[in-house]
């Protein structure tokens, strides 16, 4: 027998009104948290060696000139700092940084923020944070546009012939492969994932013991 219909809650329990308002940012979509998940996954792995940068995604920067932080603060969905201690961070605090900003910073468009990234975090990020490069990208309609900081104004980086955006902060070319953004070497190969780096040496070594049997040789025994 089904008893949910007549179910009435205590009356103790007391339960909020209706019309509360959150000021807290709306979560990412999974386009956008898989998109930034992937810049970040595929920078730690290629730079895996260097312990000279931190990356992150979704963080705070707290930049207040009051070093105050309740005020003056922005979560760019993606950003590098160079020549800092690789290590975890719960945010990134400017004056605890040795003053140092974001040298390069993506932010992932959508219907509800575009204007703003655009806008209001572009001019922040030219005149406050005198970041030396912005790119967005939009993970749903591949809108992808990036910016260097050219006599303290933000000038738009012009393609390669491949459509690739050359980072000088980073050494690597910014470009959408598969509807992603990735990175791509001054050559222009694609930088894989770890995954994607593992399954590649696989399919080689697989390769090469196809090749061994053809001439007799158990790549077993070697």
């Amino acid at each position: 027998m089904s008893v949910a219909k007549d179910f009435e809650p205590p009356k103790d329990v007391i339960f909020p009104p209706g019309d509360l308002e959150s000021n807290e940012p709306p979560l990412e979509t999974y386009l956008h948290l898989q998109q930034m998940l992937l810049l970040i996954k595929c920078l730690d792995w290629w730079w895996r060696d260097h312990n000279n940068f931190f990356a992150a995604g979704n963080l705070s920067i707290y930049y207040s000139p009051r070093q105050r932080k309740s005020e003056d603060f922005r979560g760019p969905d993606f950003f590098v700092v160079l020549d800092t201690e690789r290590r975890p961070r719960d945010s990134w605090v400017v004056w605890e940084e040795y003053g140092k900003y974001p040298n390069l910073i993506i932010e992932l468009l959508s219907n509800s923020t575009a204007a703003t990234d655009k806008g209001l975090k572009k001019q922040i990020y030219q005149d406050i944070f005198r970041t030396p490069e912005y790119f967005w990208f939009d993970p749903k309609n591949l809108e992808f546009a990036g910016f260097i900081l050219l006599g303290g104004t933000y000038q738009p980086i012009e393609p390669n012939p491949q459509g690739l955006l050359w980072s000088q902060q980073l050494s690597l070319y910014l470009g959408v492969h598969e509807n992603q953004l990735r990175y791509f070497t001054a050559e222009g190969q694609l930088i894989p994932t770890p995954e994607e780096f593992a399954e590649q040496a696989t399919q080689r070594a697989e390769r090469l013991a196809a090749k061994l049997r053809e001439l007799n040789i158990d790549p077993e025994n070697l």
